[in-house]
C-alpha cells in the first residue's frame, strides 16, 4: 500500500461523500452540488497524482493497475448517473449516454477478468485514458449546468445555454471516445478471450 495506491482509495472513500451532498437538497442556493463538484474535482486530481508519483518514483504495482481504473470507473460513473437522475442530461439521451459508458466498462472489466486469470494484468491504453479525462472534463461542466438550473439565483441566460452546450458537446465527445476506445480495447486483447 504504497503512496499511489492510498491516494487510488482515497479517491474511492472519497466518492459516497460527492454522493451524498450531490444530493443534499436540503442545503440551500444548490451549496451541495458545489461541495459534490469540489470533491469530484479532488478526486480527479489524485487520479493523475496517484499515475505521475508512481511512475516517477517506480511505485507501480500490479494492485494499482488493477484499482486505479475501477476507481475512475466508480467516479465518473457516479457522478454520470446523478445527473442523468435529476434530469441534467435529458432524456433519452442521458439513458443511452450511461448505458454506452457503463456496458464499455463492464466489458473491459471482464476482458480484465479473462486476463488476470492468464496471469496478466492489463493497464489503459492511450484511447481509454483520453476517455478518462474527457469524462472527468464533461462530468464537471454538466454539474455546474446543474448547479445553475437549481441554485435558485436568476442567473442570465447566457450563461446557463453557453454550460448546457459545453455539457452537451463535451459528453458527445466522451461518448464517441468510450465506444472508440472500447472496441480498441476488444481488438487489442482479443487474444484474452481465447482457450489455452
Amino acid at each position: 500500500m504504497n503512496l499511489p495506491n492510498k491516494l487510488t482509495v482515497l479517491r474511492m472513500i472519497l466518492i459516497p461523500f460527492m454522493i451524498f451532498f450531490y444530493l443534499a437538497n436540503f442545503i440551500p442556493y444548490g451549496i451541495g452540488k458545489l461541495v459534490a463538484l469540489a470533491i469530484f474535482i479532488i478526486a480527479s486530481i489524485t487520479d493523475t497524482l496517484d499515475g505521475n508519483i508512481a511512475r516517477s518514483k517506480n511505485l507501480v504495482t500490479n494492485f494499482g493497475k488493477f484499482l486505479d481504473p475501477i476507481a475512475d470507473k466508480m467516479l465518473t460513473t457516479s457522478l454520470l448517473l446523478l445527473l442523468v437522475a435529476d434530469g441534467t442530461i435529458v432524456n433519452p439521451y442521458g439513458v443511452i449516454i450511461a448505458i454506452i459508458i457503463i456496458a464499455r466498462e463492464f466489458m473491459v472489466s471482464g476482458i480484465r477478468l479473462m486476463a488476470a486469470t492468464k496471469g496478466t494484468v492489463l493497464a489503459a491504453d492511450i484511447w481509454g485514458k483520453a476517455k478518462t479525462v474527457v469524462q472527468m472534463v464533461a462530468l464537471p461542466i454538466a454539474a455546474v449546468y446543474s448547479y445553475l438550473l437549481t441554485c435558485g439565483f436568476n442567473v442570465v441566460g447566457w450563461l446557463v445555454t453557453t454550460f448546457m452546450w459545453a455539457s452537451y458537446i463535451s459528453l458527445g465527445v466522451a461518448t464517441l471516445l468510450t465506444i472508440i476506445s472500447g472496441v480498441n480495447y476488444l481488438v487489442k486483447n482479443r487474444g484474452c478471450l481465447k482457450e489455452n
